[in-house]
């Protein structure tokens, strides 16, 4: 929250200060974030910041903070600076000192790595991953941090280590050998029925479920706790599914 409210100061400070001028000074994110003292300022978040670097964006109560990208892209514009974010960067981590110290992978590939130890089961947070850099990346390394953040780990994970999309997964939210409710809708019908879940399952995740009057095993799409579909509205959900990391 503290952040929060420096941030929104600074904000505030800068846009009592009028116009900046038509071309700030080009400035580029750090690949890796770092803050050493608590507070956060411009210096911490960009290459050639100058003068401007003095500038503070938000404090750092603990080990890291996450910050929303287009507020630190106005606070760096009314001090006179040009971040033009090409790459799409909607929050920005980071880490103290001690975070840093780590073992983050060295090299000239950019790939996003984990800020601490995460036992199995645990979300990934915003928090939780950095873009560090590395000799090579995962062939399923994600492009981005939103393909991560909000899963669950599959495995114990440790800081340092580089993500691949193969150490997460949806949160599970169906058990194996769950009743659960299986829901068909297409053309005005709406049918649905109770079935046992063969696997355990997160939302997104197709799992084999037996009906339980007749034994047979269907394959459904999880929508939620003891939910699942099938017919159209699964078909549905995967072409959404699909479409939205296709265009990331």
């Amino acid at each position: 929250m503290r952040s929060l409210l420096i941030l929104a100061a600074a904000l505030t400070a800068t846009l009592a200060c009028g116009d900046p001028a038509l071309a700030g000074a080009p400035v580029t994110l750090k690949a890796d974030t770092v803050d050493t003292d608590g507070m956060v300022t411009l210096g911490d978040l960009f290459d050639g910041a100058g003068a401007a670097g003095r500038v503070a964006v938000a404090a750092k109560p603990g080990a890291g903070v996450v910050l929303d990208a287009a507020a630190v892209q106005m606070v760096a514009r009314r001090a006179g600076l040009d971040w033009a974010n090409t790459e799409g960067v909607r929050k920005i981590v980071v880490r103290g000192a001690a975070v840093a110290s780590a073992s983050v992978p060295r090299g000239n590939v950019d790939v996003l790595t984990y800020v601490r130890n995460l036992a199995a089961g645990e979300i990934v947070q915003a928090s939780d991953v950095v873009w560090g850099k590395a000799a090579a990346a995962p062939a399923d390394a994600p492009s981005d941090p939103d393909q991560v953040i909000g899963m669950a780990a599959k495995r114990a994970l440790r800081a340092g280590a580089v993500v691949a999309a193969r150490d997460v997964g949806a949160a599970q939210v169906i058990k194996a050998g769950e009743i659960i409710t299986v829901l068909y809708e297409a053309g005005g019908i709406s049918l649905s029925l109770q079935g046992k879940a063969m696997t355990s399952a997160g939302v997104g995740e197709t799992i084999a479920v037996q009906n339980t009057t007749s034994k047979k095993i269907i394959q459904a799409l999880v929508t939620g706790p003891g939910q699942a579909v099938v017919g159209p509205a699964a078909d549905d959900m995967k072409t959404v599914r699909s479409t939205r990391y296709a265009v990331r």
